[in-house]
């Protein structure tokens, strides 16, 4: 991940990478949470990486399979992610804790967060997308947008095996 941004940005001095995110349960795929907590342990290799953890629930919803045919559904749906960014951002920009930050998202709830640091706090907020459209409300006070391209992630990826403070331990094929 510090690669990665290295590579996007070159020229900037990267203090500090905060990575939201939510434990998956292994209901349906038992080797999720293995991979999963494989993950935050390579990710913990990294000195400048903080985990920040929501959570899921299980909504109920309807799905209209055909204009005949109505299912009830249990989905997972992350909840916290969006609102721990965006009170991260707030946060360390009331702070100072950055001159330039890099929001990894094209979810426009993170909207008005970018538009209070950018606005109001007179700081530069970046937005990085991850998909191929970008979300106009979430762009439009931002600093500067840029779309992620695969070569940077590509040779970003962590080695086949990492070590830490407990020893070795080997990539999954799936990341």
């Amino acid at each position: 991940m510090e690669r990665w941004l290295s590579k996007v940005f070159p020229y900037n001095d990267i203090q500090k990478i905060k990575y939201f995110t939510a434990v998956v349960s292994g209901k349906r795929d038992e080797s999720k949470p293995v991979r999963q907590e494989l993950y935050f342990r390579a990710l913990c290799t990294l000195p400048s990486v903080e985990i920040i953890e929501g959570n899921f629930i299980t909504k109920q919803v309807k799905i209209q399979v055909t204009p005949e045919v109505c299912v009830l559904a249990k989905v997972p749906e992350e909840k916290g992610t969006d609102v721990n960014i965006a009170v991260h951002l707030v946060n360390d920009a009331h702070h100072k804790k950055f001159d330039t930050a890099i929001v990894v998202s094209n979810d426009s709830d993170l909207a008005e967060a970018i538009r209070i640091v950018t606005k109001e706090l007179r700081l530069k907020v970046g937005v990085l997308n991850p998909y191929d459209k970008f979300s106009k409300v979430l762009n439009k006070d931002a600093s500067f947008k840029l779309s992620v391209r695969e070569g940077p992630i590509i040779s970003s990826q962590f080695s086949h095996i990492l070590i830490d403070a407990v020893g070795d331990f080997t990539k999954p094929q799936s990341w």
